[in-house]
């Protein structure tokens, strides 16, 4: 496991966590990053046809049990912030029709604001790398 993963987390933490993110997508107040940084995540949602409400399904599908560790945003500015990753197993139809079983890998920002607060989607892809979860 790397250094700079965190699984030093309770189940209600946990469940805490992810029930503030399913809040935030349930009302839309999220948003899955797609720009020039995130070409893994385009290609991901593209390769299986995964439109705006499918995107948003899978996600509400997430389970406690589905969380891996939490990491330090590393980009200037923002090494403030807490990042919640999840790998959760779902049944897709690839872009030649094929069922397949694919681990999702989600990355989550929670960010606070005065009006409430608002999940990004920095990671929305295929697992592709080797995760342990905290509560298998």
């Amino acid at each position: 496991m790397n250094l700079h993963y965190n699984q030093n987390y309770t189940r209600e933490e946990i469940d805490s966590i992810l029930k503030k993110i399913k809040i935030c997508v349930a009302n839309n107040r999220y948003t899955i990053a797609l720009n020039e940084n995130r070409q893994e995540n385009i290609d991901f949602i593209n390769e299986y046809n995964i439109r705006s409400g499918k995107q948003k399904k899978i996600i509400l599908q997430l389970k406690t049990d589905d969380f891996c560790h939490t990491l330090q945003n590393k980009k200037i500015g923002y090494e403030y912030e807490v990042l919640y990753v999840f790998v959760q197993q779902v049944k897709l139809y690839n872009s030649q029709g094929e069922e397949e079983i694919v681990d999702i890998y989600t990355k989550f920002n929670i960010i606070d604001l005065p009006g409430g607060s608002r999940t990004v989607v920095i990671s929305f892809h295929k697992r592709n790398k080797p995760v342990e979860y905290l509560f298998r």
